[in-house]
């Protein structure tokens, strides 16, 4: 009964001392953010966290450039060179690393790669011939496989409860392919 008492207490000065300062913050805010939203006839602002902005973005700019697979007009001439002229960027390589730099609190736990040495192998290049593939025609598919070693020094830090550094060399081996269709002016014939 006592605590029930002191709390009120605490609240009632509170509320006094709140309203008697001048200060009117969190009134202004509120009306500020209610005048906005009717005139604007929208619903009160949300706030959204930098990580979620950053993973929607992450997942558009992967899906423009990475996801895609293209369509390329047909090659002129008979003996026309084709190859792979597209091999995978370092952006593409990091992003399809495994994620294990992620998460972690600051300070408490957090995980960095530093000194990063990417190279970049092609191992297939061929091209099929030309079939009918739904929604684009008659194309031939051209294979184009990298195989991607990336070296780099995985450091771990913690400065909380205990502060410690680990530091380890690591590698990692990525296969990335970069197919995509040729179109054909039409059936080879027999």
């Amino acid at each position: 009964m006592k605590l029930i008492r002191h709390l009120a207490l605490l609240v009632l000065l509170g509320a006094m001392t709140t309203a008697c300062s001048g200060c009117h913050i969190f009134t202004s805010a509120i009306g500020t953010t209610v005048t906005f939203c009717k005139f604007w006839v929208t619903t009160p602002p949300i706030p959204i966290p930098a990580y979620f902005s950053q993973q929607i973005e992450d997942t558009y700019w992967e899906e423009e450039r990475y996801t895609k697979v293209p369509v390329l007009d047909p090659v002129e001439g008979e003996n026309a060179p084709l190859f792979c002229l597209d091999p995978p960027s370092s952006d593409e390589i990091m992003r399809s690393l495994p994620d294990t730099a992620a998460g972690g609190l600051a300070f408490v736990a957090e995980t960095f790669r530093n000194n990063v040495r990417i190279v970049v192998e092609s191992i297939v290049d061929r091209v099929d011939e030309c079939r009918f593939y739904p929604l684009v025609g008659p194309a031939r598919l051209h294979h184009c496989h990298y195989k991607c070693t990336v070296y780099y020094d995985k450091t771990i830090r913690s400065t909380w409860p205990i502060p410690f550094t680990h530091d380890d060399e690591s590698i990692e081996v990525m296969y990335i392919d970069h197919d995509h269709l040729i179109r054909c002016s039409g059936p080879d014939a027999p």
